[in-house]
């Protein structure tokens, strides 16, 4: 799906139609001190097998994209609802 890097969007912080920049939403980086990550750690660790069972057979073909909207004139920042997509590309228009 091709989407335009500029879009006319509400703005609920402007209260009116604004310029908003369009980008896709990635993952931040994982905390290696949180409680899930020492959790498994443990886990893992010394002999023995892979605590959790790894799934072989994906019955999904596609990943679910979100879109971030930014406000060009205050920077608030919106995010789409996640819509199943094969191929997101940004094009400039």
């Amino acid at each position: 799906m091709k989407v335009k890097n500029t879009m006319n969007k509400y703005c609920p912080k402007c209260r009116r139609h604004t310029q908003h920049t369009v980008s896709t939403y990635k993952r931040g980086k994982d905390r290696s001190m949180a409680q899930g990550k020492r959790r498994m750690t443990r886990k893992v660790r010394g002999y023995g097998s892979f605590p959790k069972p790894i799934q072989k057979r994906f019955s999904k073909t596609t990943k679910k994209v979100v879109l971030r909207y930014r406000c060009n004139e205050c920077g608030h920042v919106m995010q789409s609802k996640g819509m199943r997509l094969k191929k997101v590309e940004i094009v400039r228009v």
